[in-house]
This record gives structure tokens, sequence and C-alpha cells, in this order.
């Protein structure tokens, strides 16, 4: 049996990153297996939006320390040829008068006192950088100019090629069948391809983090849910790169919206989508109910897009728990095991720093952030980290 001194189970943005920062720190002897190829799961279905807004103030941190690698994605991997395919437009974000109004301003108060680069804006200073949409109903707007948006396929694929340049084997299309386990510690993983001995295995299974639940007998709280994405296209008013990503707390879905191709608008709901019965990252049917729905709520905003066409759409799988927050760190009861789950649509806006404090957890140094608020006790203890917005993924 071949012996590594860490695991990684998943080499999606969150795991690749994992790998990355282990490698960087000084692990000499670490494995990666997925059981499809590098970022063709779920990261390949992200929107890729990049914010530092967060109700929540540990996302806040999260984010923040986030941002700063892929605006310098190239220099941090030590990769000239690395790119995150970022687009560096801004973010805007309003609520009307209405129950959003006093979350929102109790959250750009925060991100202020945090030190983010933060605007109010009154609505025509809003309209200039986004003139294809109506700001009639917002009574509090916030721009982060140090935001916008990437690609989270070329960060997977770039966080794995630095790993591997730097001694890390990834094995794809290899299956994590079982967890090895000898009296609460863990020994390895049992595999399609035969079984891997380490005294560390790093989950970041994502939507198929209950398949690690069944291994352990330890309750881990999460949901795979699908969330549909359409690209709309209007001749009379593209969405354009230099447009800010939007984020519309106003609108039932509390949509976000971005630039697609250069010229088409990217929207989808940030509310609580379809529960799945079971972990799947296929496409899923998007009915042409909801296309038509989610179009009402877009030219509520955008009124020339009352009349526009839908260019494509698919679908995505966010793997959710109850507070719509990640859960980080060690495993009570199951030694040598630390997870990276949850992330509930956060995962690839906050992968850079998650993969580094988890590498850093494994290797026992000192992590950048506290993991105790992400905890998985919190879920008994009821020291729940849920956005002031409600459930949804703007958190």
């Amino acid at each position: 049996m071949n012996s590594y001194d860490v695991i990684v189970i998943g080499a999606g943005v969150i795991g690749s990153s994992v790998a990355f920062h282990l490698a960087e720190l000084g692990a000499k002897n670490v494995l990666v297996l997925d059981r499809e190829t590098i970022g063709a799961g779920t990261t390949s279905q992200s929107s890729g939006i990049l914010r530092t807004h967060y109700s929540v103030r540990e996302n806040v941190e999260l984010a923040q320390r986030s941002w700063s690698v892929f605006n310098n994605f190239a220099s941090y991997l030590g990769d000239d040829e690395a790119s995150c395919g970022l687009v560096k437009c801004g973010y805007l974000i309003t609520a009307a008068d209405d129950d959003k109004l006093e979350p929102l301003r109790g959250a750009l108060a925060q991100q202020q006192a945090q030190g983010i680069a933060l605007e109010l804006l009154n609505p025509a200073q809003a309209r200039e950088l986004l003139p294809i949409a109506s700001f009639d109903n917002a009574a509090l707007i916030g721009y982060e100019p140090e935001a916008g948006f990437a690609d989270a396929y070329l960060v997977a694929t770039s966080f794995a090629r630095g790993a591997r340049r730097r001694g890390v084997t990834i094995r794809e299309n290899v299956n994590v069948q079982r967890l090895l386990v000898e009296n609460g510690r863990v020994t390895g993983v049992s595999t399609s391809e035969g079984d891997y001995a380490s005294p560390l295995v790093i989950s970041t299974q994502n939507i198929w983090t209950p398949e690690l639940a069944g291994w352990t007998g330890v309750t881990m709280p999460v949901v795979p849910e699908r969330h549909a994405v359409l690209a709309l296209e209007c001749d009379a008013a593209p969405y354009t790169y230099s447009m800010p990503v939007f984020k519309d707390l106003a609108s039932p879905g509390m949509l976000y919206c971005r630039s697609y191709g250069g010229n088409q608008m990217l929207v989808s709901e940030g509310v609580v989508g379809e529960a799945l019965q079971k972990s799947d990252a296929e496409q899923g049917d998007i009915p042409l109910d909801y296309v038509a729905e989610v179009g009402a709520q877009v030219a509520e905003r955008f009124p020339a897009y009352e009349t526009a066409g839908l260019a494509s759409s698919w679908t995505g799988v966010y793997d959710v728990t109850p507070d719509w927050n990640p859960v980080l760190g060690r495993v009570a009861g199951v030694e040598g095991l630390i997870v990276g789950f949850g992330f509930s649509g956060h995962g690839f806006k906050l992968s850079p720093t998650v993969g580094r404090v988890l590498a850093q957890e494994a290797l026992g140094l000192a992590t950048d952030v506290s993991l105790k608020p992400y905890d998985l006790g919190r879920f008994q203890s009821g020291a729940l980290l849920t956005g002031k917005y409600g459930l949804g993924a703007v958190s």
C-alpha cells in the first residue's frame, strides 16, 4: 500500500487550493484524488463572482484575503502563465426601503470597519456605473470598486498545476469509496484503484460530503441544492465588461447579475433552490415558467430587458448547510480528518484563503483566521453563522 503524509479528497477549486497550499507550506508527500477531473464538478458551474460583501463578519475576512490573491494571481502562484480570468468591474448592491435596508446598512458599515474599500452612492452615481439599470426604488446603494468576477475552472487548474510543480500527486478518475479508520484515527482511504495509507485526510467532497458522513458515522448536515443560471441577450442594452456586478436585494429572488461574454447578462437568484434527493452535478431542467419569472424580475430593474432573449442556461449545485455557511476544520471523534464543505455558493470566492487555512490546520500551524466559528459543532451548540438577509447565497 502506498503511503502519503496527507491525502486530499476532491480536486475542485477548494481541493486544488488546499493541495497547492500544503506544498507551499512545506508538505512533501501529498496525494489528491478526484472521482472525475480537476475542476470538472460543481467548480465548472460557478458564476465566478468575486466580492467581499457579506453580512457575516468572518466571511468578509476570508473574502478580503482571497481577493488579494485573485488580484495578484500569477505572482501568488509563482507562475507567469497562471490566470484567474479576473475582470475587475466593481460590485453594486442595493436595497429598497424594506426589511433588507437595515441589514444592508449594518453590513456595509461592518465592511468599512474591516477596511474594505467601499462607497455609498446615490441613484445618479449608480446609474453612471450601470446605465442599463433603473435605481428608482433604491434606498441604499453600496459600491465595492475592488470586486468583479473570474473563472473558477481556470483557478482550480492553475492551483493544481502549481501543486504538481511543487511535488503533489494528483490522480483523476479515482473514486474514494471509504475512509479507513482504526481506533478513532484516520489511517487512509480505500478507492476504486486500491488503498492508500495516510494519517491525515482532508475532505473537500462538496455535494458528496454525505458519503463521508456515512463512512464516519458523524452527522454532517449538508444538502445538495440545484440553482439555475440564465444568460440573457438584449441588443438595446448590452451588459458590458466595464459594468459592475449587481446584487439586487430589492428583488424577490435577491438576484445577482454580471456581464457574460462582454454583452450578455448572466443572472441567477440568491435564495433557496431545488433540494436534490441525491448528490448529482448533472444538468437539470429549467422550466420555462421559471425563466419567465426571473425575466420579469430582471425587467423591473433593467427595463430594456423586458424584450430580452434567452441565449443560454445551465444549472449548478450548491452544498448547503443549515446556516448557508461552510464547515471548516477538524472533525471531533475522528483524529486526522479535516473537512471543508457546505460552501453554499461561496466556495470559489473564498477558495484561496480556505485552501490555505485548511492546509495550515492539517500541518499543525497557526491558521490565518480562526476556524472556530466554522466548526461542525455549531449546529449542535446553536452558534450559527446565519446571514442578516435570511437564507441565501449572499449570507
